[in-house]
């Protein structure tokens, strides 16, 4: 398996955050009630952490989204994984970590018997996927979508111990991340609300909020920010995207993932689609805000981009603006303030397009490829420029480039795919000076308040993954193909969790397509400080399905940070769910202190 030497990751933790470089020191702590300072806190850079690799799973599946969101059970030592097509929860054993090795489950719980069990569905047939599972003290939780996906789906709680049947709530359409809230009263459950194909169906997006107490539900719509409803003037529409066919804003807005704030008291929910977290009050149910993430602009230094799959590495300034559009969330305390940490994945709405006709395709502010009889939003000139329908131009109104209507070749922005919707929209008609294409390529710090940005690592991804793996980077999933995503969101950030090791804050971030896990020191979420990139793949398989025991992990999925406390080994460990590979795996977490 082609992996990362250990000489070239120190060289990359120098070149890019100096590691071993002092930092600043940490604040002062608090004041005692004796009146007599707190300690300082932990110089910055006097430690390095590195993931090793220690076990992973058999596979469940290839590309057959069997090992998704994973959580761990400190207590009865199970590591539990959302088997999301097949409505399962795969229940492994990890009294200690070599029991993971190559292991199956010991046991599966299905999850459509139990709710027909008890007479929560009439039949299996009626439920769906697994989306989401958590645990916090005596309860487990997992989220599960109806079938069809646009009916109200539910949450399922068990007992993490004998894993029986204990409750289960209806919430909205498409219940997609579930979570406790850190005093452990309530769970936050982001519904989607996703529409079906052709938008024959659209339910609104929601939050459902349980309180553990007595189970009851409260749901938190966003039909107050509807055009014409009190709250519509709120809306930031210059940092986000509204869009759907026939949609009302409270069915554009799609919730995605979930975190919550120390106190318990707020709940972060991206908007995916529409490039914006939903801020909730968790005791009054209701929308506090909605802050729109504006657009990355990747014509400026420290955001270069590759945006085609048929030059090799080539990462360079476009007149491109990316989408934020995160996926997962995080968030942590500083200073008496709150960060979130999102992983800017991006995602379209193309999937549910199919079937508009023109009219209604069009009227939406979508393309109609009338060649293919298709409604489109992931515009690319390769696919679709013709001579009467779009132009890039610059800023004096001239062709960007000779050809393709100012795209040029492959070479320059002829492969890159866009939203023609936002493009548009953004651009005030079909002649475009900046492209906006779908997600960052990176992770980005907010501040939880105002929703200021004040960190996104920029070019890292492509470029570390370019310096380690050239023209093989920019993989995609399911088959080792160079380059082959450069034009349509790159590595892919899917998902980010944050652990703290030896009073240091690091955050772990996954990269879906190119596989592998970043890993930044984001004790000063102002100066975040790169640390490492492992990714257990060998991209020179050429059959990674046939071969899967070779290839190694593919498309992770989901992360869960466990301390040293709780973990098997004594160390603290991260957990992978690889949702194309099907494997599950586990990192251990090695401290070296460095010397003052």
């Amino acid at each position: 398996m082609r992996r990362i030497p250990g000489w070239l990751a120190l060289l990359l933790c120098l070149l890019l955050a100096g590691c071993g470089s002092d930092g600043d020191n940490g604040r002062d702590g608090a004041d005692g009630t004796n009146g007599v300072d707190g300690s300082d806190g932990a110089d910055g850079a006097a430690q390095v952490v590195s993931l090793r690799p220690v076990a992973a799973t058999a596979s469940q599946g290839f590309d057959q989204s069997a090992a998704e969101i994973v959580t761990f059970d400190a207590v009865n030592r199970r590591v539990l994984v959302v088997n999301a097509d097949s409505g399962q929860v795969d229940v492994f054993n990890a009294a200690s970590l070599s029991d993971l090795n190559d292991a199956d489950p010991a046991t599966r719980i299905d999850l459509a018997a139990m709710l027909v069990s008890a007479g929560k569905a009439t039949e299996a047939g009626l439920v769906g996927a697994a989306n989401s599972i958590a645990l916090q003290g005596e309860l487990t939780a997992i989220a599960v979508e109806a079938m069809p996906k646009t009916n109200p789906g539910w949450v399922v709680f068990i007992h993490p111990t004998t894993l029986a049947y204990i409750n289960a709530v209806q919430v909205g359409a498409l219940p997609d991340m579930v979570t406790f809230t850190p005093d452990g009263s309530r769970v936050v459950v982001a519904n989607e609300g996703e529409p079906d194909e052709g938008y024959v169906n659209d339910p609104a997006g929601s939050v459902s909020i349980i309180r553990l107490a007595d189970y009851s539900v409260t749901e938190v719509d966003f039909s107050d920010f509807n055009a014409g409803a009190p709250r519509h003037a709120e809306l930031p529409v210059d940092k986000m995207v509204l869009d759907g066919y026939n949609a009302t804003v409270a069915q554009s807005l799609e919730p995605e993932y979930v975190s919550v704030s120390a106190d318990s008291a707020t709940a972060y929910v991206t908007l995916q689609e529409n490039n914006a977290i939903a801020v909730i009050d968790l005791a009054a149910g209701t929308v506090k805000k909605i802050l729109g993430l504006g657009f990355k602009d990747h014509s400026i230094p420290g955001n270069e981009l590759d945006i085609s799959q048929k030059d090799g590495v080539n990462i360079r300034n476009w007149p491109v603006m990316g989408i934020y559009m995160p996926d997962a969330i995080t968030s942590y305390h500083h200073n008496g303030r709150t960060f979130l940490v999102t992983a800017n994945e991006g995602d379209s709405r193309e999937d549910w397009l199919n079937g508009l006709s023109r009219d209604a395709c069009e009227g939406a502010g979508y393309f109609y490829a009338a060649d293919d009889g298709i409604c489109v939003d992931e515009f690319s000139a390769k696919d679709y420029y013709d001579s009467d329908n779009v132009m890039l131009v610059n800023s004096e109104g001239n062709p960007l480039f000779p050809t393709n209507g100012g795209f040029g070749g492959d070479d320059a922005l002829r492969r890159l795919k866009f939203s023609y919707h936002t493009t548009v929209a953004m651009n005030g008609g079909t002649e475009f000076e900046k492209l906006y294409a779908y997600g960052a390529r990176s992770f980005s710090i907010w501040e939880a308040e105002t929703g200021l940005q004040v960190f996104d690592s920029g070019n890292d991804f492509e470029r570390i993954t370019a310096l380690i793996y050239g023209a093989d980077f920019n993989n995609d999933n399911a088959a080792n193909a160079g380059d082959d995503r450069s034009d349509n969101k790159g590595p892919e950030a899917e998902a980010v969790t944050l652990g703290v090791i030896n009073g240091h804050t690091y955050a772990f971030i996954a990269l879906e397509r190119m596989g592998g896990i970043m890993v930044y020191d984001v004790s000063n979420p102002y100066a975040p400080a790169y640390v490492q990139y492992i990714n257990q793949r060998d991209v020179t398989v050429d059959d990674v399905e046939t071969d899967l025991d070779q290839v190694g992990d593919l498309g992770p999925e989901g992360l869960h940070f466990v301390s040293a406390t709780d973990s098997p080994g004594g160390k603290p460990m991260l957990l992978v769910g690889n949702e194309v590979s099907g494997t599950t795996a586990v990192y251990e977490i090695d401290l070296t202190l460095l010397e003052q």
